[in-house]
C-alpha cells in the first residue's frame, strides 16, 4: 500500500487530546517464536509485545500502527511503527525504556516524535524486502531459523534474468494467498534481483553488496552458498514475497524455463506459480517515506 495524502487519520489523531504526541519506532525483531505481527487470540505477536511494553513505561493502553504486517516466522531489519501518547517522555528516550520491557528478540532500533499525521501504514511509499535460500550442501544448523535450505544448487543467473519481468506496474494476484484479501491486487515493483552472497552481510540493513548490479555481486562471489532475492515495491500482498520466491525457485532448478514468471503474471492464477517458500527466509528490510526518510 503506498502512502497517500487522502488516507483517513487514526482515530487517535482526529480525537487527540491536546498534548497528544505521535511516537515513530524503528523495530527489528526475530520472527521465529511470533504469530506475525498482528494480535492473535493466545498466540504470541510482536505488536502484542510492543504494544504491552508501551502500557508499562507509560500506563496507558495504546494500539500501535505498523508500516507491513509480517507473517508468522518472518522476519525484520527495518519495521515502522507508531503509536499516539500524553506521556511526556522525551521521544528519544522511548527506545531504551521500551528496550527494558522487551524479549530480546525483539529490538527497539530508534524512536522519534512525528507530526499527529503520519501513519506507519498509510505514509509508507516504498518497502524493501529480502528472501534468503542456503543451496550449500550442509546448512550450518544455526541459521536454520534465519534462512531457507534448498536441497538443490540453484542457477542464481537464470533467476535473475527472470526478474525483469516483475518490473513495473502489474495485478500480481497470481502470487497472493487467497485472493482477493486487499482492494487491488495492482502493484508496482521498482527493484527486483537474485544474486549470491558469501556470508553474513545480507543480514544488515544496508551495505555496498547490496547496492551493487546483480551482476558484480555473482561474479564477485559465484560459489558462494547464499542466493538472495532483493525486491522493493510500492506494497505487497498477502505472501508474495513468498509466492515469488517459490516461483523463482523452479526456474533455478531448471524445472520451469526462465520467462515462465512472466507467464505466471499474465495468468493470474495462484495455482500456475510455485510453491510458498517457508517464512524463515524473508526479512522486512526498510520502509520509505516521503523525503526519502528510511527506517535503515
Amino acid at each position: 500500500m503506498s502512502g497517500s495524502d487522502d488516507q483517513p487519520l487514526p482515530f487517535e489523531a482526529v480525537h487527540a487530546a491536546p498534548g497528544t504526541r505521535n511516537i515513530r519506532l524503528t523495530l527489528a525483531y526475530d520472527g521465529t517464536d511470533y504469530n506475525g505481527w498482528q494480535v492473535q487470540p493466545d498466540r504470541p505477536s510482536v505488536q502484542a509485545c510492543v504494544e504491552q511494553a508501551i502500557r508499562k513505561i507509560t500506563g496507558e493502553q495504546r494500539r500501535v500502527y505498523c508500516a507491513g504486517r509480517t507473517d508468522a516466522g518472518v522476519h525484520a531489519l527495518g519495521q515502522e511503527a507508531n503509536f499516539f501518547t500524553l506521556s511526556r517522555i522525551p521521544a528519544a528516550s522511548f527506545r531504551p525504556a521500551l528496550q527494558t520491557e522487551l524479549p530480546d528478540d525483539i529490538v527497539v532500533v530508534g524512536s522519534q516524535e512525528v507530526p499527529l499525521g503520519f501513519h506507519a501504514t498509510f505514509s509508507a511509499i516504498r518497502k524493501r524486502y529480502r528472501y534468503v535460500i542456503h543451496d550449500g550442501a550442509v546448512c550450518p544448523p544455526f541459521l536454520r531459523r534465519y534462512c531457507a535450505h534448498s536441497r538443490f544448487v540453484l542457477d542464481a543467473a537464470r533467476m535473475h534474468e527472470a526478474t525483469a519481468c516483475l518490473l513495473g506496474t502489474h495485478d500480481f494476484r497470481c502470487f497472493e494467498k487467497e485472493y482477493p484479501n486487499k482492494l487491488t491486487s495492482v502493484r508496482t515493483i521498482m527493484d527486483a534481483k537474485v544474486f549470491r552472497c558469501d556470508c553474513w552481510p545480507m543480514w544488515q540493513g544496508t551495505h555496498d553488496w547490496a547496492l551493487r548490479p546483480a551482476d558484480q555481486q555473482a561474479a564477485a562471489v559465484p560459489d558462494a552458498p547464499f542466493v538472495v532475492f532483493e525486491v522493493m515495491a510500492d506494497g505487497f500482498l498477502y505472501n508474495m514475497v513468498r509466492a515469488i520466491v517459490g516461483t523463482l525457485t523452479d526456474i533455478g532448478r531448471g524445472r520451469q524455463p526462465v520467462d515462465y514468471l512472466q507467464t505466471v503474471i499474465q495468468s493470474l492464477d495462484r495455482g500456475a506459480a510455485g510453491m510458498t517458500a517457508v517464512p524463515a527466509g524473508l526479512y522486512l528490510v526498510n520502509v520509505e517515506y516521503p523525503g526519502g526518510d528510511t527506517a535503515v
